[in-house]
């Protein structure tokens, strides 16, 4: 609970110092280099703030995923769904979220279950 309740704090942290006017959600094919740099294939979820821009959101799945974006309030709700989650073939997804000022929280659910972020990185 307290790993749970330390990362939203993080990313609270991280979101009110973005200065992005809109909120959008869209996978990244061609990471940058100095995001790749900071990627750990040991954290199933990892966030890294790439500043003042946006935020990268990188899952390690076990096969192929769906993905979707559900805004309440103040919180942005990412929803990973694995197709076959007992597949034993990881995928890394990396994702860029940009947020307007009323959201401050990020919740990621997989498969409709709540997932604590493994680490958080500002550059």
């Amino acid at each position: 609970m307290k790993k749970m309740f330390a990362s939203v704090f993080f990313v609270v942290l991280i979101l009110s110092a973005c200065n992005s006017s809109t909120l959008s959600f869209s996978e990244i094919e061609n990471v940058p280099q100095n995001i790749e740099e900071h990627i750990d294939s040991d954290f199933k979820l990892q966030i890294i703030n790439d500043g003042a821009k946006g935020t990268y959101v990188i899952f390690h799945s076990n096969g192929e995923i769906e993905s979707g974006l559900d805004p309440q309030n103040n919180v942005v709700n990412i929803l990973f769904n694995e197709l076959n989650p007992h597949d034993e073939n990881i995928k890394r997804n990396v994702y860029y979220l940009t947020t307007d000022s009323k959201h401050d929280t990020i919740l990621v659910l997989v498969n409709g279950e709540e997932m604590s972020i493994d680490n958080v990185t500002v550059l």
